[in-house]
């Protein structure tokens, strides 16, 4: 059972756009405290990219500040990854993450891969 469905990734050239989408039910979404984008380089740790809470409160890590913008649409259950200006550090499996007062769920990944 996935409860988390993200959509979005591909290749990109260095510059461009990408945004990546998280799915999940009503039920899961109404009760999430913050919602988020870690991200995993190839051969690296998995690291924080941005989150959202659900009064909205927003932190992005320092190496997408100003190029990355995460957002909700609580009407769809969804939070959404708008990537721009792209470089070619940013190549990763992105997933979305969810964060409950009983604990946390994890997307299944998606791979976002941008050349140079």
């Amino acid at each position: 059972q996935v409860d988390l469905l993200e959509s979005g990734g591909g290749l990109v050239q260095s510059g461009g756009s990408l945004r990546l989408s998280c799915t999940t039910s009503r039920s899961i979404f109404s009760i999430a405290n913050a919602m988020a984008w870690y991200r995993q380089p190839p051969g690296k740790q998995r690291e924080l990219v941005a989150t959202i809470s659900n009064r909205n409160s927003i932190n992005y890590a320092d190496s997408v500040r100003g190029r990355f913008t995460i957002s909700r649409d609580n009407a769809k259950s969804t939070w959404y990854l708008q990537m721009n200006s792209l470089k070619p550090e940013d190549t990763a499996v992105y997933f979305c993450h969810a964060d409950f007062y009983f604990g946390e769920k994890w997307g299944q990944g998606t791979q976002v891969t941008v050349s140079s």
